[in-house]
């Protein structure tokens, strides 16, 4: 199983935006769980926004980021205004090796989305081991009721 956001719900992929609280996991946006976040909004722009940050492999085309298309009601951002295909991983992968930001900056970048995915790995390891114990401890269970229920059987026909 995996582990689903506190407040909508859904799965959350290693590739979301994840925020914690009280030791539970949930989206920073429901509606865009991969979307950029607000530091990494604003590292593009203070670095970023005079070069190309995305390459939309689909057209072989490149583009900074106000040049990106946003999806109907903006429930998508970031996507190729050629084929609408979306390029956010591309732009994280890009803030992560440009050499215009600092490399300070860059590190701990890297650090923070690597924290991330490690809390979701983390927390999705919890969870298996506790469905495992689960399981454990109901055919455990079982096993003690059969035994109960022969005892039992085989005192009312002694």
């Amino acid at each position: 199983m995996q582990v689903q956001c506190t407040k909508c719900s859904r799965p959350i992929a290693l590739t979301d935006i994840i925020e914690s609280s009280d030791g539970r996991l949930s989206h920073v946006d429901c509606d865009r769980p991969q979307t950029l976040t607000p530091e990494e909004r604003s590292l593009v722009f203070a670095y970023c926004s005079e070069h190309a940050v995305a390459q939309c492999l689909s057209c072989n085309r490149q583009y900074r980021f106000e040049e990106l298309a946003a999806g109907l009601f903006r429930r998508h951002t970031n996507m190729c205004p050629r084929c609408g295909t979306d390029v956010t991983e591309n732009i994280r992968a890009h803030l992560f090796s440009c050499t215009l930001l600092p490399s300070e900056v860059r590190v701990r970048a890297k650090a923070v989305r690597g924290a991330a995915q490690h809390l979701v790995k983390q927390s999705q390891q919890v969870r298996d081991r506790s469905d495992v114990l689960i399981r454990e401890a109901e055919a455990l269970l079982f096993e003690r009721l059969r035994a109960l229920r022969e005892a039992m059987s085989w005192r009312t026909t002694s």
